[in-house]
């Protein structure tokens, strides 16, 4: 003779008055179970997985405990009680991080209170990319994409939705339009001033993959870095929670160097035209004869023309000043006239 089935337990044994939860019943002679009640009212489903082990959805109920069995055609199995609790409603305290590119896909931690059973986690009403439920008062969801500006959190559970309180900022991503100066010398240490819009909150300034040696935000629409070393083309990007930027050039300029000068001694008189001989000569912007500027012409990047000054009699250290620094000097002598 058939016995009708037994339940030894269930799990979870409580859940909201909204219904919904999903219990695992575990017992015997389950096979053929043709319902599952919770008090008098079917469960919203269930499912027979084996002999020993049924699946259901609690049905809605108020508040308090009810007599769980299951309906078998060798009749009703004991009973095991599920207690309908009023479930929480959901409270937001905290969003981290709190902002990310308008383009979404942030992972973002949710703090706060009443998050078991979350069904829903929108921001500014969009549904979240996906997100998970790690406790009770924390979820981690990925933002969706949306529009620059501030969007409400909110988490809904069977206990309601989170009251309107809590934010995530959606950055526009950063534009730069323009650096100066463009060039610097590959030393480093040049203050660079970056032009553009949606700087603010601005993370890193990079030249190419190295960062910034420092970096002020001075506001939304500008910044200053200080160049690190380098060599060649150098792109600089700026980071926000908006995104990566477009690049904009920056270009290390070596030291100058100068191997002659044509001709290496002139009279104590000016007017003695020297040609300097090197190399990384172009960006030049002063030529020094014994600490006197003079005026000077670029040639090339390997000849420079300059116009020697007066000056007493002996040797004097010419040299080059350009964007990529004051490179090492060479000596020009000059020759007093005989009798002088």
């Amino acid at each position: 003779m058939l016995m009708p089935p037994t339940i030894s337990t269930i799990n979870p044994s409580q859940g909201p008055t909204t219904g919904g939860t999903t219990v695992t019943l575990t017992g015997t002679g389950m096979t053929g179970s043709t319902a599952v009640r919770f008090g008098s009212t079917n469960a919203t489903s269930f499912v027979v997985n084996s002999a020993t082990q049924i699946t259901a959805v609690s049905p809605p109920r108020a508040a308090g405990a009810a007599a769980v069995i299951v309906v078998h055609p060798t009749g009703n199995s004991n009973s095991v009680t599920f207690t309908y609790v009023v479930a929480p409603v959901p409270v937001v305290t905290s969003v981290a991080p709190s902002s990310g590119p308008t383009s979404g896909g942030t992972s973002v931690t949710l703090t706060g209170t009443g998050f078991t059973g979350a069904t829903a986690v929108t921001f500014a009403g969009v549904p979240a990319t996906s997100f998970v439920v790690n406790s009770a008062t924390q979820i981690t969801a990925v933002t969706p994409a949306g529009s620059a500006g501030a969007a409400v959190v909110t988490v809904t559970t069977p206990g309601g939705s989170s009251a309107p309180d809590a934010f995530f900022f959606y950055a526009a991503p950063p534009v730069l339009t323009g650096a100066a100066p463009a060039q610097g010398p590959a030393a480093g240490g040049v203050i660079i001033t970056l032009t553009g819009s949606n700087l603010l909150n601005a993370s890193a300034v990079r030249f190419a993959s190295t960062n910034a040696a420092s970096f002020t935000v001075v506001s939304a629409t500008q910044i200053t870095a200080t160049a690190p070393a380098g060599t060649g083309s150098s792109p600089i990007t700026v980071v926000t929670p908006g995104g990566t930027s477009n690049p904009v050039a920056f270009t290390y300029v070596a030291a100058p160097t100068l191997t002659s000068l044509v001709p290496s001694s002139g009279p104590t008189s000016a007017g003695t035209v020297v040609t300097l001989i090197g190399a990384n000569l172009a960006s030049a912007t002063a030529v020094s004869f014994g600490g006197t500027a003079v005026p000077f012409t670029v040639v090339s990047d390997t000849q420079i023309t300059a116009v020697a000054p007066a000056g007493a009699g002996g040797p004097v250290t010419v040299t080059v000043t350009t964007v990529g620094g004051t490179g090492p000097g060479l000596t020009y002598t000059r020759v007093a006239a005989p009798g002088i």
